[in-house]
């Protein structure tokens, strides 16, 4: 019988072959049950894993693959990766539903792709053996390929393919990087190996470093995307199918950002210290740039794909910060986004689906006649702008004073990404929803149904939870954080990276003063882990391993 990790990973790709096998009549109800009992496997997840444990991966299952070229089937999870399976199998039966009524053609092709999808994306966060973290990242690529080529737009062709160009090309420059980690560890070591844990433990040269980095950064730069890779992402949003722009903003997009997290940063510390202010000017533009951009769109679906261009220029702010505060902030933003940007698309879909079109202009009074959307609408759209109270604002502002710490003048700048963020999400929410009811094709709208309440209920409880109780989800998020932030700061021998980099002009002074990275803050919540958790982290994962 498969372990719990396989279980939750291989699940939904046998369920896709099941329900392609199965008669076009039954791909709703059989695909529904397939992602639903995905989702009940992944509960346990939770409540296994141990926060407290000194190993920073668990639930490891370990075992010989290719043996002859040093391929292990080797899959684990840590705080980080444990929420992003969770995410992933939440929104998965949500997405599956909603194209119940979106869907109208070929509903077992396009329910099995998702599945497929589903499986892909669980398979590149527990994965801890490079190879097998590959096969999984490329395999993501395929289902979302016909998703947008086959129940997409009118430019559907078109945004299939750039899709697929962009992403190829940066996977094939990190396959590069991955050969030359394979073969160095060989000349250095005498064994050959793709496992992450030994990996880490090598002493790589700077400027093997530099171009190793550079090629992973771009892969995953282009995956977030980060400005000025970006320009895949709104044709990709605005030609998919309502499910396929919710799995893409959902999960697909942080598959860029834990990238960065779990493999080129720890890989090749110095070279996150040398790329680091270029990053993080990059970071500062994509925020700005996604809003302002998001604030002249006249299609929703537009709108809110140039905001993910912004809300994730913060996920990546945070990341680059280097401190507790800022990467846990990170880490529980890149979930913020995919609950609050699932349920803003979702939204959109149920609009489409009514009046087929996303232009703002052919909207406006919706709430005389859809109240029930109207307030789904409105906690959505708060939670996506951050109000208090609601997960956006946690994860926003602990980015905000981590970042401040190392880089407070391109913090202030990215500051106004936040003021941006509420002038367009609030400028679409009233024109779409208040003033006149002028358009006659508006006044016979039909309001939220079980069914589209049934799978926006989940999403707007999280939003209040995840708001308003982050400590369980920032517990486990911790230890890997600390035992991330400790190996960087080992390997800058103790002094802040933008300061062991010479800090330039325009980061500020503040990012010169000593970092209290490892220290305990009072009004910072991401500390919550004990001390025993700063464990430098190729130590820490050698030892989960079992080896």
């Amino acid at each position: 019988m498969p372990s719990l990790l396989s279980l939750v990973t291989f699940l939904p790709i046998v369920g896709a072959a099941i329900v392609a096998a199965l008669p076009e009549r039954a791909a709703k109800s059989s695909a529904l049950a397939v992602s639903v009992l995905a989702f009940l496997v992944s509960i346990p997840l939770w409540f296994q894993f141990d926060p407290n444990s000194a190993e920073l991966f668990q639930l490891v299952e370990k075992m010989d693959w290719i043996p002859a070229f040093g391929v292990s089937y080797h899959v684990g999870i840590d705080g980080v990766s444990l929420l992003l399976i969770l995410l992933t199998t939440v929104l998965t039966p949500i997405i599956v539903l909603a194209g119940f009524s979106g869907v109208d053609k070929n509903q077992r092709g396009y329910f099995a792709l998702m599945l497929v999808l589903e499986g892909a994306m669980i398979g590149t966060f527990v994965a801890l053996d490079t190879f097998l973290f590959y096969l999984f990242w490329e395999l993501v690529l395929l289902p979302m390929y016909f998703l947008i080529g086959i129940w997409g737009g009118e430019r559907r062709l078109y945004a299939a393919v750039k899709l697929f160009v962009y992403t190829i090309v940066g996977s094939l420059l990190m396959l590069v990087a991955l050969i030359g980690l394979y073969v160095l560890h060989h000349q250095v070591e005498g064994t050959w190996t793709t496992d992450l844990g030994r990996l880490l433990a090598l002493n790589i040269p700077y400027d093997t470093q530099l171009w190793m980095f550079a090629c992973f950064a771009l892969a995953f730069a282009i995956k977030v995307p980060m400005f000025p890779l970006h320009t895949w992402l709104p044709d990709a949003h605005v030609e998919a199918p309502t499910g396929g722009s919710v799995v893409l903003a959902g999960v697909m997009l942080k598959m860029g950002t834990y990238g960065f997290y779990r493999f080129a940063m720890p890989l090749f510390p110095e070279a996150t210290m040398a790329f680091g202010p270029f990053l993080i000017a990059l970071c500062v533009i994509g925020i700005v740039y996604g809003a302002l951009v998001a604030m002249v769109q006249d299609d929703v679906k537009k709108l809110v794909a140039y905001s993910s261009v912004s809300h994730l220029g913060f996920v990546m702010l945070g990341l680059f910060a280097l401190n507790p505060q800022g990467v846990a902030g990170s880490i529980y933003q890149m979930l913020n986004h995919g609950v609050s940007t699932g349920a803003l698309f979702l939204l959109v879909g149920v609009l489409y689906e009514r009046r087929h079109t996303r232009k703002i202009v052919d909207y406006g009074g919706l709430t005389k006649v859809v109240p029930l959307f109207a307030v789904a609408f409105m906690i959505v759209t708060l939670s996506s702008i951050g109000l208090p109270g609601t997960n956006g604002f946690v994860g926003e502002f602990m980015i905000l004073l981590g970042a401040f710490q190392y880089a407070p003048i391109p913090t202030a700048i990215a500051t106004t990404g936040v003021i941006f963020g509420a002038t367009y999400m609030l400028w679409m929410f009233q024109r779409v929803m208040f003033g006149p009811l002028t358009n006659r094709a508006n006044q016979t709208l039909t309001d939220l149904n079980a069914r589209e309440i049934g799978y926006m209920a989940p999403l707007i409880v999280l939003i209040f939870v995840m708001g308003v109780f982050p400590q369980p989800f920032l517990d486990r998020i911790n230890p890997s954080v600390n035992a991330f932030v400790a190996r960087m700061e080992e390997r800058f021998d103790g002094t802040p990276y933008l300061a062991a980099g010479g800090v330039p002009s325009w980061i500020g002074a503040a990012s010169a003063a000593p970092a209290p990275a490892a220290a305990p803050h009072d009004d910072a919540p991401t500390h919550a882990a004990p001390p025993a958790h700063h464990a430098p982290a190729p130590d820490a994962a050698s030892g989960a391993h079992g080896e």
